[in-house]
Order: structure tokens, then C-alpha cells, then sequence
């Protein structure tokens, strides 16, 4: 009885330093993979903290921080590769957003020497020009960079003996880039305030804007999101369309003329 006491006790034991064995290969295999995904990563060049476009950034805007090698791809900075790029991108004019932890990227970036942000921001072919505006000619304000709005002549023409208003839309669809110096909306204001509203258009489209200046008054009015499609501007009317199309009133037995019409 005692003899089979000891053999099964000596099983017990044997099972229990085998499992001691295996738990610690268990865990040290998992040290080991914890170390090597360690040494598997890079320090890339990541915002430190917002970063709003148009922003200047310096040296403390950005930081080094690890990243799976796997997940490097082309157009990240590494510390491997540019350790001194914090100092060399430091005064460059940020062309886009960056939030908190965001890789860095040179392409999202404008050194002084390449230029203004206005210019870097235009697609190709696109020309930007600013609009005197007020607060009832804009929407009461609530035009922000990056809406679409349709472009309002008002002006004076003159039918026989006496001047008559007319008002005409000379551009539609057109997207706004700037109010003021302001070129994104900040937080989450809803209004913009300027003296000057800038505009993205084709070349043909900035002669237009530049004639209607010197002819009357400018109003933006506001577009819809849902009639609002980026990059493709409706066709231009011409200025005169809508004198061409008036109509005459008669009220009280005087009449008047009435333009812009459809």
C-alpha cells in the first residue's frame, strides 16, 4: 500500500514540475515576443499637438514617437533616416491639418522659400481673387472657408431716361478659400469675419469677377451642401443676361422694369 502511495505521488510530481516547465516556455515566449515587437519599431516624426493650417511650426509642434515598422510607409520622416528634421522643418507654413499624434509628412508642408499658403492650397489651373464683402452681402456672416456660394452682381443700368437696379448671378458654385486672413473654420465657430472674401476660379472666371467689381456691388450667397459640388463650377453667365431677360410691370398705372427673371 505504501509502495503504491510513493508511485503515485511521484506521478503527481513529475506532472506538476512538467507543468512548471511548460508555463515558464509559455511565458518566457511571450517575453520574447513582447521584446521583439519592441525592437520592431522606428521613431517617426508625429504632431505634438494640433497643428491648424497656415500654422508656423516650431521645434516644440512635433515629436518623435515609435511606430510598428509595418505600419511605415512612404512619405513618413524616421529618426533613422532624418534625425535633424524637427530643426529642418522648424518655420515651415503647414498647407494642411494635423491633429494631436499624426505623422508628419514634408507634402503637408510649405518652407518659407516655396512660397505663400494661398498659393500652395490652389489646385492646378486655379486662380484665387478677393472680393470686398459686408456682413449683408455675406450671408450675415455665416460663410465659411471651404463653402460654396453663387456670385450677385447689383448695379445700375440705364433704360431710356432713367437708371433701374438690376441684380444678376454672373457665377455659381464657386468656392471660397478665405474670409479675412481666416482659411479653415476655428473650432466650432459658425461665422467669419472680413472685409474681403477670396474665391477659387478659373482664369476665364476671375476676368468676369474683376469687370463685375467695377460695375456695381458683389454679394455671395450661400449654397446648400447638398447643391454643393467640389471642383465643378457651374457655367458662367454672362453679365447682361439678366437685362437681357426684364420684364415690364405695370402698377398703379406706372411702369416699372424688372430684371433677372427666369
Amino acid at each position: 500500500m505504501k509502495r503504491t502511495r510513493i508511485i503515485v505521488l511521484g506521478i503527481a510530481f513529475t506532472a506538476a514540475l512538467g507543468a512548471a516547465w511548460m508555463a515558464k516556455r509559455m511565458i518566457s515566449g511571450t517575453e520574447v515576443r513582447e521584446i521583439e515587437k519592441t525592437v520592431g519599431a522606428v521613431d517617426v516624426l508625429v504632431a505634438a499637438k494640433d497643428i491648424n493650417l497656415g500654422d508656423s511650426v516650431g521645434g516644440g509642434d512635433v515629436k518623435w514617437q515609435q511606430w510598428p515598422v509595418e505600419g511605415v510607409t512612404p512619405g513618413l520622416i524616421t529618426k533613422t533616416a532624418e534625425p535633424d528634421a524637427p530643426q529642418k522643418l522648424s518655420g515651415a507654413i503647414a498647407r494642411a491639418s494635423f491633429i494631436a499624434g499624426e505623422p508628419i509628412k514634408e507634402q503637408k508642408l510649405i518652407k518659407v522659400s516655396e512660397g505663400g499658403v494661398m498659393a500652395a492650397i490652389l489646385p492646378a489651373g486655379m486662380r484665387a481673387i478677393s472680393t470686398p464683402i459686408r456682413e449683408e452681402t455675406a450671408a450675415g456672416g455665416f460663410i465659411l472657408p471651404n463653402d460654396h456660394v453663387d456670385v450677385i452682381l447689383s448695379r445700375t443700368v440705364k433704360v431710356g431716361n432713367k437708371d433701374d437696379k438690376v441684380s444678376e448671378t454672373i457665377l455659381r458654385n464657386i468656392r471660397v478659400l478665405a474670409i479675412g486672413q481666416t482659411l479653415e473654420q476655428q473650432g466650432d465657430d459658425k461665422v467669419a469675419t472680413g472685409k474681403t472674401a477670396t474665391l477659387e476660379l478659373t482664369p476665364r472666371q476671375t476676368e468676369i469677377l474683376a469687370l463685375a467689381q467695377s460695375l456695381g456691388e458683389i454679394s455671395l450667397s450661400l449654397r446648400s451642401l447638398a447643391d454643393a459640388t467640389p471642383g465643378q463650377s457651374e457655367p458662367t453667365a454672362k453679365i447682361g443676361d439678366a437685362y437681357s431677360g426684364s420684364v415690364t410691370l405695370l402698377k398703379y398705372g406706372i411702369s416699372t422694369r424688372v430684371f433677372g427673371l427666369n
